[in-house]
């Protein structure tokens, strides 16, 4: 081979290792770069682990509030649950006591409207005097009272009732007993006792509205009865008075009123509820008063003796001579203070075989100032 040759072939190989030399430069440029990107990459995967491991953390973190949180909204909720439940329970236990209120309500109602309708009357009765002012009556043969007061007293035959005026003379009388009283050519011997009632010391009455019935009170006492009892039927018939078909009308002497009765049961209350009425009398209007009437019965009494203080009752006395003279006989006789009698208010004188009804009335105030 020449020296020409072996150049060309030097100049060859040089230029085959100046490639071969860029080509690995080429690779090495390339494998630094990936080395280098490698290492980006294990920085990135570095900062995903910590970054990761900072979230998993916080993540946790998070979560065990979240579970506290829970707990407690959890704790919370069932508080306020059972708080929800006792006010339910609460209210439940209100609505009763609500509903129990008002079943007392309307029975304190019911109870309320009874009481209008129906009253019970309970009162001790005040302890009256009576005396014996020298009264008679013809009737029952018993011993009657009522709250005026007045007393119906049954007397024997062959006694006489006597009143003084004052007590101390009465309880003088008593005391002596036995007494003899002269008669003119004879005398006589009588008795003298107490007089003592049964009087009522306490009354229960349950009364009761009559629907059909009302009581008129106020009645002009200048007008004839039965005129006032036609006035009345006439006003309280018509509907424009508020009234209704009358079936019945009848004075109560006694008190002076007259009690209507109606047909229909609602026509009573709504004339009482009005109370006050003009009646129509003709020549003048008079204003009445209207008030509902009350059936009454007793329920409980209670009974007690009472004395009558001035009054004494005279036994034993024989039928000998006229009944008024034989009683002028013994007014004489009891008037007298040597007989240990005194001023006379009253006397009845009752024969054998007769039958006398005495009444006895309130022994007021002004009878007995004399007394004390």
């Amino acid at each position: 081979m020449s020296a020409e040759d072996f150049s060309i072939v030097t100049d060859c190989e040089s230029l085959r290792c100046q490639d071969s030399v860029l080509e690995i430069n080429k690779y090495k440029a390339q494998y630094e770069a990936l080395v280098k990107e490698q290492q980006i990459l294990r920085d990135g995967i570095d900062t995903n682990k910590y970054y990761a491991k900072e979230f998993k953390q916080r993540a946790n973190e998070k979560k065990a509030l979240s579970e506290e949180e829970n707990k407690k909204h959890i704790k919370a909720t069932q508080k306020e649950k059972e708080r929800c439940r006792a006010v339910q329970e609460e209210n439940a236990k209100l609505q009763k006591e609500i509903l129990k209120l008002k079943e007392e309500m309307q029975s304190l109602d019911c109870k309320n409207s009874t009481l209008k309708k129906q009253t019970e009357i309970s009162t001790a009765v005040p302890e009256r005097k009576v005396v014996f002012r020298g009264n008679t009556k013809e009737g029952a043969h018993a011993v009657s009272f009522d709250v005026n007061p007045q007393m119906v007293y049954p007397m024997e035959g062959g006694t006489a009732l006597i009143t003084f005026e004052e007590k101390d003379v009465a309880q003088k009388i008593l005391n002596l007993k036995n007494h003899s009283v002269e008669l003119g050519d004879c005398t006589i011997n009588v008795q003298a006792k107490p007089i003592q009632f049964l009087v009522p010391s306490y009354v229960e009455m349950e009364t009761q509205v009559c629907p059909r019935r009302i009581l008129v009170s106020n009645l002009p006492k200048e007008e004839p009865e039965e005129r006032v009892l036609d006035k009345l039927d006439i006003h309280f018939s018509k509907k424009k008075n508020g009234g209704g078909e009358v079936e019945d009308k009848d004075m109560l002497h006694d008190s002076g009123t007259v009690v209507i009765t109606f047909v229909d049961d609602n026509i009573a209350k709504r004339l009482s509820d009005k109370q006050d009425h003009e009646v129509d009398f003709g020549r003048k209007k008079y204003k009445v008063k209207v008030t509902p009437f009350l059936n009454g019965e007793i329920s409980q009494m209670k009974i007690c003796d009472s004395e009558c203080m001035r009054t004494v009752l005279l036994t034993g006395i024989p039928d000998i001579m006229e009944k008024d003279n034989l009683q002028d006989h013994l007014e004489i006789h009891f008037q007298k203070t040597a007989n240990g009698g005194g001023e006379v208010e009253g006397i009845v004188y009752n024969p054998l075989g007769h039958t006398t009804l005495a009444l006895f009335d309130e022994d007021y105030p002004q009878d007995s100032q004399s007394e004390s």
